[in-house]
């Protein structure tokens, strides 16, 4: 009787991990904005310019997708791209470069490291246009969920 009780004990617990490592990891999908604003950059301008940034991020696949909106700058976009980490107000290195047209609206995807998707999570990642008038740039805005 011992024996059988210790059989399905174990069993149990057999049973019980292999539920443990054939379950799903649970995905999430996180939305983040920006609101882009001459005032933000470091330091301000005086654009007229004014623009948005959404943005979703896949835990499961790693990849950050967004779309950027903005009108009203003193010329033509000639980049933008995300930087990191840094508070509002700090100044950081590009961290995610925008690939294809700068036109608005912009649209991106990149897959993330842990590190990265940690930075922006923690609200540590702003998004940046520039321009030839405001070469550092134009319109800024910290990323939040």
């Amino acid at each position: 009787m011992k024996e059988t009780s210790q059989t399905i004990v174990v069993a149990g617990i057999g049973l019980a991990a292999m539920l443990l490592v054939a379950a799903p990891a649970t995905a999430e999908t996180i939305n983040y904005k920006a609101d882009l604003k001459p005032s933000s950059e470091v330091p301000p301008n005086n654009s007229a310019g004014s623009g948005s940034l959404t943005a979703t991020y896949d835990t499961n696949t790693k990849v950050l997708t967004w779309t950027t909106t903005y009108s009203g700058l003193t010329g033509p976009a000639i980049m933008s791209h995300f930087h990191g980490p840094a508070d509002p107000g700090v100044n950081a290195g590009v961290v995610v470069p925008l690939t294809g047209s700068v036109e608005s609206p912009q649209h991106g995807q990149a897959t993330l490291t842990d590190a990265q998707a940690a930075e922006l999570a923690a609200g540590k990642w702003y998004y940046n246009v520039h321009t030839n008038q405001n070469k550092g740039g134009e319109l800024r805005g910290q990323v939040v969920k």
